[in-house]
């Protein structure tokens, strides 16, 4: 269904208040929380205490009711005291992120954000949340103790690969009566790197390619058979295997054994993967073998390299080499 011109223009319009807004906000992963970043309003159960309060009024009035002025300016006074109370509860809090940590796509992105307090009595009821998620945000509550600091994590789930600014974050509390919101927007500096999802399940790895000071040029006799080692076989001798990259398998909870080859000692082989060999046309597709591949030569102890139009990486293993090649395929 075609949008109408009316329509189409209050949300160009809405985009564009919504960027000047945003560009207002400095990026920070640090804020501190003063009175010029820190907003309240009633809440519905406010409003709704605000039109018992005039009812009671009016009432009082009409029927001369020195207990019902009472019970009127108590209540008030109340309602005061609680506003009070809580824009005190964010005003002076510090919100410090901490350098989040990459993920795979599909994962979730994990914000640790510490609260830090140096007023002498404790805050509650504190949330915290990315801002824009609708009926569907997730709240992350904790209370902050007096001149101490608390931490919460918050989830947030990328949609694509790639490095990714941190979402526009909000702190908020109806702590005491819940008759009055105080938020606040927060707008970090940090990037989050999002790698691509492997594929699942893991493809074999592709043949090896004869290396520049290698003493032959023959092909390999299998799949995975690098090095003068090859996957392990249901049969091969206990002394064949490699017992130093099973108890690193062991360690991470796999089973993927290895062991020696004897036919391949003579001739060295280099393993590298390149989009071309993955038989596939879709580049996310592609780089999602790629990625699998990475993560299975990795946990096999095995050297790779990486080839890439925007560059490449040479041979190497460890988890120095995967997070470069990681990052390669992410920014690819």
């Amino acid at each position: 269904m075609r949008e109408h011109p009316p329509a189409r223009h209050l949300a160009a319009l809405r985009a564009r208040l919504h960027r000047w807004w945003q560009a207002r906000l400095p990026r920070t992963d640090t804020l501190l929380l003063t009175q010029r970043n820190v907003y309240i309003l009633p809440t519905g159960a406010g409003w709704m205490l605000a039109l018992t309060l005039l009812v009671l009024l009016v009432a009082s009035i009409n029927f001369q009711l020195n207990l019902g002025y009472l019970l009127t300016f108590l209540l008030a006074g109340s309602a005061v005291a609680g506003m009070h109370v809580c824009h005190a509860t964010l005003r002076g809090l510090t919100l410090h992120l901490l350098p989040p940590e990459p993920r795979f796509l599909g994962q979730s992105v994990v914000f640790d954000v510490q609260l830090t307090s140096e007023r002498a009595a404790p805050r509650h009821g504190i949330a915290l949340a990315v801002h824009g998620g609708g009926r569907a945000t997730h709240w992350a509550w904790t209370d902050v103790p007096a001149q101490g600091s608390a931490a919460v994590q918050i989830a947030f789930q990328p949609e694509r690969r790639g490095l990714h600014g941190v979402p526009l974050l909000t702190a908020e509390t109806r702590f005491p009566l819940g008759t009055f919101r105080v938020w606040t927007f927060w707008r970090p500096a940090a990037q989050v790197l999002v790698y691509p999802r492997p594929e699942v399940p893991p493809p074999p790895l592709p043949a090896g390619e004869p290396s520049a000071g290698g003493a032959g040029s023959a092909p390999t006799q299998g799949i995975g058979e690098f090095d003068g080692v090859r996957a392990y076989r249901r049969g091969d001798p206990l002394k064949l295997v490699v017992w130093k990259k099973a108890a690193r398998s062991l360690a991470t909870g796999t089973d993927d054994l290895v062991s020696r080859d004897d036919t391949q000692q003579s001739r060295r082989q280099e393993l590298w993967f390149d989009l071309a060999l993955t038989s596939l046309q879709d580049p996310e597709a592609r780089i999602s073998r790629i990625t699998a591949w990475v993560l299975q030569a990795e946990r096999l102890g095995l050297d790779y390299g990486l080839r890439l139009p925007s560059g490449e990486v040479g041979q190497g293993s460890g988890p120095a080499h995967e997070r470069r090649c990681l990052e390669a395929l992410a920014l690819c």
